[in-house]
């Protein structure tokens, strides 16, 4: 007979308004006998919320669900660190806890601004400096998930907002630049 192996896996959906957690579990039993999956989640800066897991199955989550806004209404879900903790019942041995970084709006944003970049009416330098930019912020976006998967939050928030203040201020002031820097640094 296999032993239980609890696992979660969190799954990209492209969507600022959707969790999906997968239980990717391998239980000593076929089908599995679980009396209470349930899953603690702790969303950036609201309190944890129990759910009931569906066992071998996708489990999206919504804000409502989440407790972040009033049932029936989905709004997008804050980005930040997530904590996530899969237990089932009868043994606490049984557990898998995981935290990783949400970024879902800021890609959002970020992709907005990447698609407008090809269709800014700027000169050579400056949308060779946007592209620099954005190749920036790009990185720390992918060190604020970095960061969150080895549970240095701290550090995995500085990335984040870094890369956040850089998207405004491309959003606001057209492509962000004046292209000194590619013209320093690269010609």
């Amino acid at each position: 007979m296999a032993s239980t192996n609890i696992k979660i896996v969190v799954l990209e959906t492209h969507d600022v308004k959707t969790l999906n957690v997968v239980d990717a579990s391998q239980y000593s039993t076929v089908p599995p006998v679980v009396t209470n999956p349930t899953l603690l989640v702790t969303p950036p800066g609201f309190p944890v919320v129990s759910i009931p897991f569906k066992v071998n199955s996708y489990n999206i989550l919504t804000s409502d669900v989440l407790k972040i806004s009033v049932a029936g209404l989905s709004i997008p879900l804050p980005d930040g660190v997530y904590h996530l903790n899969y237990s089932i019942a009868p043994s606490i041995d049984y557990y898998d806890a995981i935290s990783f970084m949400r970024v879902n709006k800021l890609q959002e944003k970020f992709d907005r601004v990447f698609m407008t970049l090809d269709m800014m009416e700027c000169d050579k330098e400056v949308k060779t400096q946007a592209k620099v930019q954005l190749n920036t912020i790009y990185l720390l976006i992918q060190g604020a998930i970095a960061a969150a998967n080895n549970c240095a939050t701290i550090e995995a928030n500085k990335l984040y907002d870094k890369a956040s203040a850089m998207l405004n201020a491309m959003t606001h002031n057209n492509c962000g630049c004046s292209g000194n820097n590619f013209i320093v640094n690269f010609k």
